[in-house]
């Protein structure tokens, strides 16, 4: 069975996520450090690293490459104490399987852990097209666990954005992810979605790109988006037999300052100004 090392024996972090492992009936096991972590990954099989808490991203991609050297196949979950653009775009070519700072919820860490661990997709979903600290453009596969581990990353190049702005920023971005993913590309892993990260000294803007055929507002009277009756889509979906929900891009519409779709309709561009945009006289 799939096996997670945990490094820190006495990290509080890793002890929460182990738990929520062990609760999903996966094999944890915690090393003390990193020389403990590299021989017990030469004695046996082991699926997901999830660096410290206590260490830098530079410390995590260094343990990595050591790893990689025993195990190519394992997949690693860097925790890190801060980052930085540039050290996002570092993990992301890397081939980091997800990136986190604090504040540290154990339980999203364990999910993704919990993905990496029972998915057989290598760290290939991610490929990095474009990367400069204010600009990261990058194509994904179309699959669900795909998406969450890109919102690892997006969560880390907006770091530095206010909390409230940076997590409407956030929910607006998931909910056009999974979207295009949905939509767009009916989550064949084949097909892929083009997302571009974009910082200014004030504004945020995410690019999302997916291969479908587009839509017209008009025409998704299925999406809450479209509909004036706020019941109405809900109806038409249980007659169309479709799983609860149409609300991603009133929900996304409705957390950042600006949500501009092109004329197909599967291209979204979403922006969060940090102050107020200039009025033009």
């Amino acid at each position: 069975m799939s096996r997670v090392l945990i490094i820190g024996d006495r990290n509080e972090v890793g002890r929460e996520i182990g738990a929520a492992l062990s609760a999903a009936s996966l094999p944890v096991e915690y090393s003390a450090g990193h020389v403990d972590a590299l021989q017990r990954l030469r004695a046996q099989a082991i699926a997901v690293v999830i660096t410290s808490a206590y260490n830098a991203i530079e410390e995590g991609l260094a343990f990595l490459e050591e790893v990689r050297s025993i195990r190519p196949g394992v997949k690693c979950i860097v925790l890190a104490h801060k980052s930085t653009p540039e050290k996002v775009i570092a993990a992301l070519r890397a081939r980091v399987f997800a990136l986190f700072t604090p504040p540290f919820d154990a339980y999203e860490i364990a999910a993704l852990a919990r993905n990496a661990a029972t998915d057989p997709q290598a760290n290939e979903d991610i490929e990095v097209l474009s990367a400069r600290p204010g600009w990261i453009a990058v194509r994904v596969n179309c699959r669900l666990a795909t998406a969450e581990r890109l919102m690892s990353f997006a969560k880390e190049f907006a770091a530095q954005l206010p909390e409230t702005a940076r997590h409407e920023i956030m929910q607006a971005l998931r909910e056009i992810l999974v979207n295009a993913m949905e939509h767009g590309a009916a989550f064949n892993p084949d097909q892929v979605v083009e997302v571009n990260a974009i910082r200014t000294a004030r504004s945020m803007t995410f690019r999302v790109r997916d291969p479908g055929a587009g839509f017209r507002k008009d025409a998704i009277t299925h999406a809450a988006f479209s509909s004036p009756d706020p019941i109405a889509h809900i109806v038409q979906r249980n007659q169309q037999g479709m799983r609860a929900g149409g609300y991603g891009l009133l929900l996304a519409a409705g957390t950042v300052d600006e949500l501009i779709y092109n004329e197909l309709g599967n291209e979204v561009i979403l922006i969060k100004y940090l102050d107020p945009p200039t009025q033009k006289p």
